[in-house]
């Protein structure tokens, strides 16, 4: 009897995780996308308890999509079919090529220097309107910053976040 093939990848245990990778595995066939979706591996980005997809491949540029957007209704749409009535709900998380990690590196050193500015001249900065996870970054940025605050402005997708100065 021989031994089994080792794989780099072990089947997910919990269904959600299971639906959620089969669901982008079908979706990049369908696309006839030259790609591949696997588990991210745990880097400690994440939250403790999320899905993380990470899509590779020659064609994962095209996954993305102008501004990401492509790679968001993706994810929208894996979300909402990994999730059941009854079950935890889970953040599911999918990238391509490391793009949404950039994008949040990036952004989060923007916002920090954008805080210093308003801390110094202290006017408020509005952003240009974000999706919830990018709006999630700039606060979590600026949170602990001296001299300003962040809030949450408008309804939908005409939601932005502002840097605020802080008085004192």
């Amino acid at each position: 009897m021989s031994e089994p093939a080792e794989t780099t990848e072990t089947a997910p245990t919990d269904p959600q995780t299971a639906r959620a990778l089969g669901f982008v595995r079908t979706l990049l066939k369908h696309m006839q996308m030259d790609a591949e979706v696997a588990l991210a591996p745990d880097d400690g980005e994440g939250e403790g308890d999320e899905i993380r997809l990470e899509i590779e491949g020659p064609d994962a540029g095209r996954v993305i999509g102008k501004r990401g957007a492509v790679l968001e209704a993706i994810q929208y749409l894996t979300t909402r079919v990994a999730h059941r009535p009854g079950e935890d709900r889970r953040h599911v998380a999918v990238d391509a090529e490391g793009y949404r990690a950039r994008h949040e590196d990036q952004l989060a050193e923007m916002a920090k220097k954008l805080a210093k500015r308003v801390a110094q001249e202290g006017k408020v900065i509005t952003f240009d309107p974000m999706n919830a996870r990018d709006r999630r970054v700039v606060h979590m940025a600026v949170k602990d910053l001296p001299g300003v605050r962040t809030e949450s402005q408008g309804e939908g997708p005409d939601r932005r976040v502002q840097i605020i100065p802080v008085k004192g």
